[in-house]
């Protein structure tokens, strides 16, 4: 049972990023082209049986969320058969403001609401605040959650790129529990396995990863959320392996895709949902292809021996 489900039962094991759609994150328009593509990874992950999808305000600037509210209100009765989640706190530098995080009560709160005009919903199931500030007045965060609450705006919150003091600091003034924390995890991006297989040893230092962070959520059922969890389609196709620990792991998650008669993909997926933790991926793709070839790791069980043998193809080197 995923972390996630003891808050929503029907959330699924995939989670679909919505970071590509609306078009580029330098143009202020989206062509009819570019909805288009939109539109067809939307439905892609909804065939796939993806109904758990993930957005922020700043994706492609706020497009991201707007051609996913054409795409609601287009299809009516669709919105209650979904999990939406979505991220504020990121303000992108302007002409007078270098680029910072904003976790103040008008800024929560104001973000939440040009959201939801965008999504064209009512409420959000999912509020993360994006990447921490350390400015955070834990009061003032309170605040703004428990208004989001009362007024039925948001039905759970989260976070996003927390380490576990940040969380239980946060944790500590909130009456009902953060049930997500996103972070960078993958096959390619596994220094949340090394910060405890080089426990006490030299080499540690060089593989931080907030120490006890993946414990904590664990421990917590704070549900761990992997973005870049394809690793950028680095050992399924999408980009050239350069290493040799790449090129080794890429042709072992093609040997293991044979053996399992599944996708590559599928395989680099299933390395995540084996960890005990119950880590959530979030497939960012917008191609249908790989959408569907995602969805084909919920029936990979990677063994024991085929786990180890992708962690150590990708740190490239024994385990100590």
């Amino acid at each position: 049972m995923l972390p996630i489900q003891h808050y929503f039962p029907q959330a699924d094991a995939l989670v679909y990023g919505c970071m590509g759609l609306g078009g580029s994150w330098d143009h202020p328009t989206t062509s009819k082209e570019q909805r288009d593509l939109s539109y067809t990874a939307i439905e892609a992950a909804l065939e796939a049986g993806i109904r758990f999808f993930d957005h922020a305000d700043i994706y492609t600037r706020g497009k991201a969320e707007a051609v996913f509210g054409d795409y609601l209100k287009a299809h009516s009765g669709l919105r209650d058969q979904l999990l939406l989640q979505t991220k504020c706190a990121i303000r992108f530098a302007d002409a007078t403001t270098v680029g910072r995080y904003d976790f103040s009560k008008s800024y929560i709160l104001d973000s939440v609401h040009q959201s939801l005009k965008r999504l064209q919903t009512d409420y959000i199931d999912i509020l993360l605040l994006h990447r921490p500030d350390q400015l955070m007045l834990i009061d003032e965060v309170a605040e703004a959650f428990a208004e989001l609450k009362q007024q039925g705006k948001v039905k759970a919150f989260g976070v996003s790129n927390f380490g576990w003091p940040q969380l239980q600091l946060l944790q500590s003034v909130l009456p009902e529990p953060l049930v997500a924390n996103q972070l960078q995890m993958s096959l390619n991006d596994f220094n949340y396995l090394e910060q405890n297989v080089l426990t006490a040893m030299p080499e540690g230092a060089a593989h931080h990863y907030s120490y006890g962070t993946v414990e904590y959520c664990q421990l917590h059922k704070v549900q761990l959320q992997a973005w870049g969890s394809l690793a950028q389609g680095l050992f399924s196709g999408g980009r050239k392996p350069e290493t040799a620990a790449q090129q080794a792991t890429a042709a072992l998650v093609a040997q293991l895709a044979a053996e399992y008669q599944t996708s590559a993909e599928a395989i680099v997926l299933a390395f995540l949902l084996k960890h005990p933790a119950g880590i959530q991926p979030v497939i960012g793709t917008t191609s249908p292809a790989r959408i569907a070839a995602c969805q084909k790791a919920l029936a990979v069980q990677l063994s024991r021996e085929h786990w180890y043998a992708l962690y150590v193809a990708a740190r490239g080197k024994a385990l100590p």
